[in-house]
């Protein structure tokens, strides 16, 4: 398995679309790495000598990749939060930053649906016990 910028490139797929594995390299990118490098598109990963993948190499620590671009997104978030930016805000309160609706949807940035109001018999009876045992302490706390 061929290692380039840090990462296992698959052996049995080609390298177009191995290179793609890399964070920050996508299918545009690999046109550009693989004509600079002069490596056919078509060849399978495990086939690339050692000469190719050290070219390879050269042409992708050129590009922002992996940790680096890893920290460049981070550092540009938390910048967005600290100058107090309405898509700072959005990414503080987990919420989409591109302008999508909220009312529905938006559930991978809000996460699991949280039930208000109704609630199934079984758990209401779970907690009223507990809301005795509050009332209780309520009642001594005000004698």
């Amino acid at each position: 398995m061929p290692r380039i910028a840090g990462i296992d490139i698959p052996e049995q797929k080609r390298i177009e679309a191995a290179l793609t594995y890399i964070y920050g390299v996508g299918k545009h990118n690999v046109r550009d790495i693989l004509t600079e490098s002069g490596v056919d598109a078509n060849r399978r990963a495990k086939d690339l000598t050692a000469d190719e993948t050290s070219r390879l190499q050269r042409c992708i620590d050129k590009i922002n990749t992996e940790g680096n671009l890893r920290k460049q997104v981070r550092e540009n978030i938390e910048r967005l939060k600290r100058i107090g930016a309405y898509r700072g805000m959005r990414h503080a309160n987990g919420l989409p930053t591109r302008g999508q609706r909220t009312r529905t949807n938006a559930r991978t940035n809000r996460g699991k649906r949280k039930t208000v109001g109704a609630l199934k018999k079984d758990l209401r009876t779970r907690m009223e016990p507990d809301q005795k045992v509050a009332e209780k302490e309520k009642e001594e706390s005000s004698k």
